[in-house]
């Protein structure tokens, strides 16, 4: 028997969408008519101005219903919040914690000590992973959590920074839940995904973020290709563009005959040529992660910005992921 709810982290370097992508995951999810946390550690309130809700507090809100009976729950993690209910959970410190809040002594030390903030950001998610309903099924309260993780460069600290409060405190409540949370963090039930784009540095640096992810014992899932440009021309254009037969003098008279200017000609061949590097570089990257030896998802550029509909057509192309996941 599991002692947690399948945990999804997604991570990847900045601007290549791994918020759009957790989201999309935590709606996949729901689609399979499965109850899912979705929850954000880093602060931004980029899953409110996704699902276009007010901004989320320390709160569990449902923002998303499935047409399958799912639901999509979210949750802003904030560091201080989660160490006063921590206090209150394993010291009972109750009127006591809210007074340290009052002279600003948490502030103090999750701003002094950073890895004391991953602390009780990865504390609160293991706590919802294994949270269960207070009846006599006892089951989970979610069939999974999402979390929208800190970018790949810093993503093994951020899941391993437990194992070093383990090593730190020998005894007592802190080494035990730190040690737990590890336990979690490598279980079969967790898994990694790394979102990039068919560029050279965030690809790079995806391959560099499995690999010191297998070193430090962390499960790594997929790899999400987003953001990938479909190929505008057909193969007969690409073959004449580079043959030199469709040239700018080739290009005019079809321009004019449409009612175009015939001067635009020269910035149309040169703009096709553009588009055909554009390419030529995302097949280089995409046969790098073809070749990295971890399953992969692609995912489309999506014209008209991401609303609601959208994450509901990225949620559909992630299919696979979610079908492996399950």
């Amino acid at each position: 028997m599991a002692n947690s709810t399948p945990l999804h982290v997604v991570t990847g370097k900045g601007g290549t969408g791994k918020t759009t992508v957790a989201a999309a995951l935590a709606l996949a999810l729901a689609g399979k008519g499965l109850k899912v946390l979705l929850c954000e550690v880093e602060g931004r309130q980029g899953i409110a101005q996704l699902f276009d809700v007010p901004p989320l507090p320390y709160e569990e809100r449902r923002i998303a219903t499935s047409d399958a009976g799912g639901h999509v729950h979210a949750l802003a993690i904030d560091p201080e919040a989660a160490l006063l209910e921590y206090l209150q959970m394993y010291y009972r410190l109750g009127r006591a914690g809210r007074a340290l809040d009052k002279f600003g002594v948490i502030d103090f030390a999750t701003t002094i000590a950073p890895g004391v903030r991953d602390v009780l950001l990865t504390g609160k998610v293991y706590e919802a992973t294994r949270r269960r309903t207070g009846d006599k099924s006892s089951r989970f309260v979610y069939d999974a959590v999402v979390v929208d993780a800190p970018p790949t460069g810093r993503i093994a600290r951020f899941l391993g920074v437990n194992d070093d409060v383990a090593g730190l405190a020998k005894v007592g409540p802190i080494k035990t839940q730190s040690e737990s949370i590890m336990s979690m963090m490598r279980s079969p039930q967790t898994a990694v995904h790394l979102v990039t784009v068919l560029e050279e540095m965030p690809v790079q640096e995806t391959l560099d973020g499995i690999d010191e992810l297998s070193r430090e014992g962390l499960p790594v899932g997929h790899v999400v290709v987003n953001l990938v440009r479909p190929s505008l021309l057909s193969d007969d254009t690409v073959e004449a563009l580079e043959a030199g037969r469709l040239d700018a003098k080739a290009v005019a008279p079809v321009l004019e005959k449409a009612g175009l200017p015939r001067d635009a000609a020269a910035t149309l061949v040169a703009d096709g040529f553009g588009h055909i590097e554009r390419q030529q570089l995302q097949n280089e990257q995409c046969t790098i992660i073809e070749e990295c030896g971890r399953p992969h998802v692609t995912l489309p550029l999506l014209t008209g910005g991401i609303d609601l509909g959208a994450l509901q057509d990225l949620a559909a192309e992630l299919a696979p992921l979610v079908e492996d996941a399950r």
